[in-house]
């Protein structure tokens, strides 16, 4: 089942816009997501749209946020999103860091009460496409153990970094702090497909191959991910005076809850010479390592960011595919709407 990339962009903002959300908001938060599709990241894609219209009503997500800044100085600003879309605010944030970095080389900007932001990876690049460097992190609930927990503590908080180069794409780091990200574990029960050991545990503690039955995720390198993940909540949410973990863990949050926060960051990458020549030694380090001699087996040495800029350049050629338990969701929400699905290709 594949759809064109420009239908499911319609789609998308077709279904947000029939929860109330403005014209522009729901162009940007259809192209976040479509993104990811488009990249092979399914996990992060339109399979999420279901819930994030469930979330709008029942107040947790709010379709018309009264978004404002509490601190701008300097390199620093805090923006309350008011319960936006994830991907809305994180926009705005890279943005403003973006316009700091212009004006003091640096922009770092912490953002509280978002949603679910989806593919970081997407807000990085908005700071490479400037001839920056671009960092950010998001901060949610627990879904992830500590090592030797039982059940969740931390969150799968993710990090991206984007590098600019000269002459190729940018670098793209975009990663999870556990094994997998939660999407990839609902990804799998829409395709009916089972899970490698090590991605999650069951209720118990054991681990699992049965998507259904996963509770946790584990942590990505142990004591790694999980450290990683902690200090992420200390600069996403603490920064921000909005704790999501302790209050979480100590049961201070109503049930349910699914405040998260987040650090957008971009870097005058030129503010420590000629901008240009270090672009040119980033595409110079990505050939040489590319250049190494490949393992038996090994078609090609992938930089960050490589195989979803191929995966993105095929899907907008031949069209998206969807899992047929993701279609089947996205059209029992477009029914109860009165929204039109796409024709498949």
């Amino acid at each position: 089942m594949k759809v064109a990339a420009a239908d499911l962009q319609a789609l998308c903002e077709a279904l947000f816009a029939s929860a109330g959300v403005s014209a522009a908001h729901a162009r940007a938060w259809a192209e976040v997501l479509v993104w990811a599709n488009l990249r092979g990241v399914e996990s992060h894609g339109v399979l999420r749209i279901p819930r994030y219209l469930e979330l709008i009503e029942l107040g947790q997500l709010h379709a018309q946020p009264e978004m404002k800044w509490l601190t701008r100085a300097g390199a620093i600003a805090l923006l309350d999103a008011d319960r936006a879309p994830g991907p809305v605010a994180m926009v705005a944030a890279m943005d403003e860091a973006i316009a700091r970095a212009r004006d003091v080389h640096v922009g770092w900007v912490v953002v509280r009460d978002i949603t679910h932001a989806g593919a970081v990876g997407h807000f990085a690049l908005r700071a490479a496409e400037q001839g920056m460097v671009g960092m950010v992190m998001t901060a949610s609930i627990p879904l992830m153990a500590w090592p030797g927990s039982r059940g969740g503590v931390l969150s799968t908080n993710p990090i991206a970094v984007a590098m600019p180069a000269e002459g190729r794409a940018p670098l793209l780091l975009d990663m999870a702090t556990s094994q997998v990200s939660n999407g990839k574990v609902l990804a799998a029960k829409d395709a009916a497909a089972t899970i490698p050991t090590g991605w999650g545990v069951d209720k118990d503690g054991a681990d699992t191959t049965d998507a259904t039955k996963v509770a946790t995720l584990l942590p990505l390198g142990g004591p790694k991910g999980a450290g990683l993940s902690l200090m992420i909540e200390c600069l996403a949410s603490l920064a921000a005076s909005n704790g999501v973990i302790g209050p979480a863990l100590r049961g201070e949050l109503p049930k349910g809850d699914t405040r998260m926060n987040g650090v957008a960051i971009a870097l005058d990458i030129g503010a420590f010479g000629d901008g240009a020549a270090i672009r040119r030694e980033v595409t110079a380090l990505a050939d040489t390592i590319k250049a190494q001699p490949k393992a038996p087996g090994a078609e090609e040495l992938l930089m960050p960011g490589e195989r979803g800029d191929a995966v993105k350049a095929k899907r907008l050629r031949d069209g998206i595919p969807i899992a047929k338990g993701t279609w089947a969701r996205l059209a029992e929400v477009a029914a109860a709407r009165g929204v039109a699905m796409p024709a498949l290709l």
